[in-house]
Order: structure tokens, then sequence, then C-alpha cells
């Protein structure tokens, strides 16, 4: 797991969100999860199948927030979990060994260790910077990836307001993926916006 890790906005309109997706496949996104918080169970199965069918296409790793049963009823690549929902050993018995479970894990490292012991396939940290589109406390400090990468074997994304500029820090410290989602989903060229966190991880 290496670069950029794609959100997707809560966007209905599933013709935007394909061709922005694709767009910004093409700039280099090299995973994307699915997270529509407020769609119906329709939408969301629409929209998962369509976008499972692109990343297939660029041969990226598609994750699905949340819905377990969506995951495995499409056939994607794994299931994002959130520090609020099901537990990760759970979920992991749920997918079975083979499929990718990530866990958020704000700034706290010992919520990281646990979900390693649980069967975590990577942690989140974050948030790091104010976002426009999650609320949540702005606290994570970036010395957790320093010392997530001595104690835990696992890889890191990062997440809150992320930018190229202000992620290059963070990759510098170390963290393996970055995620976004307005600055690429509400940029003028997402194609663009996403080759520009790609090479962040150039070096």
């Amino acid at each position: 797991m290496k670069g950029l890790y794609l959100v997707t906005p809560d966007w209905d309109d599933t013709d935007r969100l394909l061709a922005v997706t694709e767009a910004a496949l093409q700039g280099g996104a090299n995973l994307l999860q699915y997270r529509h918080k407020t769609a119906d169970a329709a939408l969301r199965l629409a929209q998962a199948t369509a976008l499972l069918a692109l990343c297939r296409r660029f041969g990226k790793p598609f994750i699905v927030n949340d819905h377990v049963d969506l995951c495995l009823s499409i056939g994607a690549d794994g299931v994002h979990v959130g520090g609020t929902d099901a537990a990760i050993a759970v979920v992991r018995a749920e997918v079975g060994p083979d499929l990718i479970v990530g866990a958020s894990c704000y700034g706290d490292l010992a919520l990281a260790k646990a979900a390693h012991a649980a069967g975590a396939s990577y942690v989140a940290y974050g948030g790091f910077y104010p976002s426009r589109v999650k609320k949540y406390p702005v606290t994570t400090d970036i010395g957790i990836l320093a010392q997530s990468r001595v104690e835990l074997p696992l890889p890191m994304v990062v997440i809150g307001g992320m930018t190229p500029e202000n992620a290059a820090p963070l990759v510098d410290a170390g963290t393996d993926m970055v995620a976004a989602i307005s600055s690429v989903y509400l940029a003028d060229d997402p194609e663009q916006a996403a080759a520009s966190f790609v090479a962040l991880f150039a070096n």
C-alpha cells in the first residue's frame, strides 16, 4: 500500500462520481474507498458496483466503508471500519483472512495496536488538519507516525484535510498512504490533483 488513498464524497450523482473517480485513477490514485453516509441501500449498491468495475479496469483495490454486507455481496477487496463501527475482530471473522480490513485509529496508538491484534490490514490516523467533509477533533500529532512505524508492522494511512502541500511532511514522517476527498473530487482538474499527491511518494 503506497500513494493516494481516494475516498468518495457523499454524491448522489453517480455519473459525476464515476467521471471524477476515473480521472483520479488516471492520475495515479492507488486505492479507492466508497464512503457515502447518506445514501440508501439501492444507491449504495448501484454506486459501489459501478465503482468496483472501474477499479477492476485500473487494477486498483476497492474498499467499502462500514458496510460489510455490501463488501461481500459485490466481491469488493475489503472494508474500512471506523472507531464506532463493528469491532475489527468481528469484521475479520466475517470477511475471512484474505480481504483488506482497515481501521480508523484517530490519534491513538493503543487503538492501533488493538486493531493490529484483532486482524486489521492497515491503520488510519487523523485528523491532522481541518476537513471540509468530516467533522472531528484535529488533535492527531505527527509523532504518532514515527511511533507506529517502530511499534506496528502495519501500513499507515493519514486522513483529515489533506492537500499535497500539507501532506508532504506526513509522507516524510513515514506514512504509506494519504487519504483525500475534497482535494481531488472538488478540484478543477481531478487527474492533476491526484497526480500531485502521487508525486509526494516519488522519492
